[in-house]
């Protein structure tokens, strides 16, 4: 295989904290000191970051075992003081800014829980890095957006960046790909990233209800936000897609380059007609390493109905990860949720206390690649066509015709029921085409006086 990245900075960097490429195989000598007690300040005390206090204290002495240290939460920041958050926060330092608590705080962990990629979350987790302090975050637009260059603070300063609870929540897909396919170079990584689509997608397929229907019933239940946009749209599934081709690739984190599209569209009738071919839709984060270049993409596909990713329902996230020497491996777990993610966050203080820290993203910063994008639309696929079109005589042949002359090769028609001169559903599967060669067939078959609205397009992903 060709390289399909453009080389950055050769700048050695320590695999560690920092140290010049002679001195790799030495003890680090830069990193910060802990404490008897590990100090730890928390911003952001919302559904997560209570969560973590509460674990820290229900689980301490089985915390502080592993950790070889008791991790003591000193001090927090939010913006209420007054929120009735369940815990008792009165033995705990406040302070009304998380920048100013990263700066003047005494402690050996800064937990940022704030999210959002810029404004304090970004300067207090710079602040700290600086100071040469450990940084454990769940914030996944942050890394995606800014990751690269907090790896490189934290390996400068002699801190650790660490973010297990970014992608994935309850599940260690990050520490699994970093350490136990350490040896394995990755191909390709497809997730079922986002809880809220999948919960979406299950129901209507259970229960025939439309999208509106169904993300109402998720939003009185909290799987939803009140302005859903940011799950329902790809971006949540968009932020972890990047940051798992990062770690999969060894490669600058490029949100910039994921192609996104989220699940508004998707109709009870091509759940059902999914159902019907052995397919479930789901709305998938897939990354790919193609001779061409890296391929990052994000949304609604088919798969099988008896594979591993077809079969995980409700608020469930999935990871498949496709490596030379494991081959196929598959991680499945809660994504989402106060304890699950409070778990991760943990999982990464514990590391953090016992030294157990690796690169940021498997391999010094300094020697992530710059990928070479790959137009998801000119990748070779099979799809699923849904039109609606008049019944009337001739219509198929002038589909296929257009089919044809982008050397689109059909593999089942279906067409739904005969009602001459009325609305009927057809539905096409394709065997492999380019997507930009299906869509100029599609843009003339949109164009045909008997077909009545836009083609409904989905990919099929058979592996």
């Amino acid at each position: 295989m060709r390289s399909v990245f453009a080389r950055t900075s050769s700048t050695s960097r320590s695999f560690l904290f920092g140290e010049t490429a002679d001195s790799q195989l030495a003890a680090p000598s830069r990193r910060c000191n802990l404490s008897d007690d590990i100090k730890i300040v928390l911003a952001g005390v919302g559904t997560v970051g209570a969560g973590v206090i509460d674990l820290l204290k229900r689980n301490g002495d089985l915390i502080a075992a592993r950790a070889g240290r008791r991790p003591i939460v000193t001090g927090v920041s939010a913006r209420n003081r007054k929120k009735d958050r369940g815990i008792d926060l009165s033995p705990l330092t406040w302070y009304d800014d998380p920048v100013v608590m990263a700066r003047d705080a005494d402690y050996d962990i800064y937990v940022e829980l704030i999210g959002g990629t810029d404004g304090p979350a970004k300067v207090a987790c710079e602040t700290a890095l600086r100071a040469g302090k450990h940084v454990v975050t769940a914030n996944k637009a942050l890394i995606a957006e800014h990751g690269t260059a907090l790896a490189e603070a934290a390996e400068a300063a002699g801190g650790a960046l660490a973010f297990e609870a970014s992608v994935a929540g309850g599940i260690p897909i990050l520490k699994a790909m970093r350490e136990g396919l350490a040896a394995d170079r990755i191909n390709r990584v497809v997730g079922i990233l986002n809880g809220t689509c999948n919960y979406i997608l299950t129901a209507m397929r259970r229960s025939g209800r439309s999208f509106d229907e169904v993300l109402a019933e998720a939003q009185a239940l909290g799987y939803a936000e009140a302005d859903p946009s940011f799950d329902v749209d790809g971006i949540d599934t968009a932020h972890k897609l990047a940051i798992l081709t990062s770690l999969a690739f060894g490669i600058v984190i490029d949100f910039g380059g994921v192609s996104v599209s989220g699940i508004r569209n998707v109709t009870p009738l091509d759940i059902q007609f999914a159902e019907e071919l052995g397919y479930r839709i789901k709305l998938l984060g897939i990354g790919a390493l193609t001779n061409a270049g890296v391929e990052q993409r994000v949304e609604p596909c088919m798969v099988r109905c008896e594979t591993p990713l077809g079969s995980v329902d409700g608020v469930y996230n999935a990871v498949m990860v496709q490596s030379d020497a494991a081959d196929d491996t598959t991680y499945e777990g809660r994504g989402a949720g106060a304890m699950p993610t409070a778990s991760a966050v943990i999982a990464d203080l514990i590391d953090v206390t016992r030294g157990r820290t690796m690169p940021v993203f498997g391999i010094p910063a300094a020697r992530l690649e710059q990928p070479v994008r790959v137009d998801s639309e000119e990748r070779g696929g099979a799809f699923y066509v849904r039109l609606n079109v008049r019944d009337v005589p001739g219509v198929i042949a002038d589909i296929s015709a257009a089919l044809r002359d982008e050397q689109v090769s059909l593999e089942t028609v279906v067409q739904r029921g005969r009602s001459p001169n009325d609305a009927v559903p057809v539905v096409l599967t394709t065997h492999k085409a380019s997507a930009a060669a299906l869509r100029r067939s599609l843009d003339r078959v949109a164009n045909l006086d008997a077909v009545l609205e836009e083609p409904c397009l989905i990919r099929i992903e058979e592996s």
